[in-house]
């Protein structure tokens, strides 16, 4: 007869990393306890359709479930609407915002990351972050009304969300405190041709302004954006897009690494018997030399989930991923794999900037380390593998211009 495992190990955060451990945990045979800690109401489900399909009116909530054949199979020991708010690694024991406390064997740290709020908003109606559902499902009321949508913040979301407003045919502005749009990893004439995009279909663009406030009506409703030099730019409804914080305040004290995410080791263990996985973790990626990664994608966050559960269960490879992630605005598929940054070099290699499709190259140290493609898929995917493979930079341009 065969023995059941006797061991517990413990997920805090279900999304879409911790379902991955989940699933991989089964899918490899661990028969024991698993503690599911979701710190929401709703069973895991996607989010990058928050921000388009969503948003348009496209999508319902039951469109967006991560696990079409439900989640039952997983025999999971739920704990919904729970957060964890402490760790003792020593003791391997995690600790639930209602007092519970769970021993574990392993854990997964999957608790991921949270919206960075914007000073002196939180109390006008009108203001919106994006990165649950239930933000999703509020949002998309409002914008039912036809309002004139600022969006703060110029990066992926704030992005998303423009294209999906001008989608609804409304009024949008974008306030971008850089010079481009996501210059820091683009460059600036990459970034010109996303800001072009933009322009292209109605959006009032604004780069290199400096929000000062938010002003709000007598009813606490926002009704303007101040800008440093005193211009107020009239809104309805705000969107505030300016990047996210790692979860990791409820680690303090435990004696984990935390910079900037939890930091671990190239096989993502922060401690013995502790495992980290999706936007929270910082790990680094032999892949790339050791470079420190932390990254908010989709699909690291699932290939992370389930590297982490082999992990629990005894395997010690290195996690060493090439990044990928992608972006739907408009008509443009916006694709980018590997290291994206503003200090390597650039090469087009196919199409142009002018036409808005096209694959830019970036290389680094002799090898090609990037790619990002403006409805080029195929190509960039091609690159894909070159760059897991480290090919050189000569191999790369090379194979562009074959």
């Amino acid at each position: 007869m065969r023995r059941v495992d006797r061991r517990t190990f413990a997920i805090a955060g279900m999304s879409l990393a911790g379902l991955r451990a989940a699933e991989m945990l089964r899918r490899r045979g661990f028969d024991g306890r698993i503690v599911a800690v979701n710190g929401e109401s709703h069973l895991p489900y996607d989010r990058p359709p928050l921000s388009k399909e969503f948003l348009r009116g496209e999508a319902d909530p039951e469109h967006l479930v991560l696990r079409k054949e439900g989640v039952d199979d997983l025999d999971l020991d739920w704990r919904m609407g729970t957060r964890a708010v402490a760790l003792d690694p020593a003791e391997r024991v995690l600790t639930l915002h209602d007092g519970e406390r769970v021993a574990y064997d392993g854990l997964v740290i999957a608790t991921g990351a949270a919206p960075r709020p914007l000073p002196g908003t939180a109390d006008l109606a009108g203001v919106f972050v994006l990165r649950e559902l239930d933000d999703a499902l509020a949002l998309r009321e409002v914008l039912a009304g036809g309002p004139k949508v600022v969006v703060i913040g110029a990066g992926f979301i704030g992005a998303e969300v423009a294209a999906a407003c001008r989608a609804r045919h409304l009024d949008v502005t974008v306030l971008e405190a850089l010079p481009q749009p996501m210059v820091r990893g683009l460059g600036p004439e990459l970034g010109a041709v996303l800001a072009a995009v933009h322009r292209d279909h109605g959006v009032d663009l604004r780069c290199g302004v400096q929000v000062e406030g938010l002003d709000g009506d007598g009813a606490g409703r926002v009704t303007g954006v101040r800008l440093a030099g005193g211009e107020v730019v009239a809104a309805d409804v705000v969107v505030v897009g300016i990047g996210v914080v790692p979860a990791t305040a409820w680690l303090e004290g435990s004696g984990l690494t935390i910079d900037s995410g939890v930091v671990c080791d190239a096989t993502c263990t922060a401690a013995p018997g502790v495992v980290v996985a999706g936007d929270v973790a910082r790990w680094p990626n032999p892949l790339f030399d050791g470079r420190m990664m932390r990254l908010e994608h989709w699909t690291n966050a699932a290939e992370q989930g389930v590297h982490v559960a082999q992990r629990l269960l005894g395997d010690d490879a290195p996690y060493a991923p090439v990044p990928f992630v992608w972006s739907d605005q408009y008509d443009r598929k916006i694709q980018a794999v590997g290291v994206v940054s503003a200090d390597a070099e650039v090469h087009v290699a196919h199409g142009s900037l002018d036409d808005r499709q096209f694959v830019a190259l970036f290389g680094q140290g002799g090898r090609i380390v990037g790619a990002l493609g403006f409805n080029r898929a195929r190509f960039v995917m091609q690159y894909r593998r070159l760059i897991a493979e480290r090919a050189s930079w000569d191999d790369a341009l090379a194979q562009a211009s074959a």
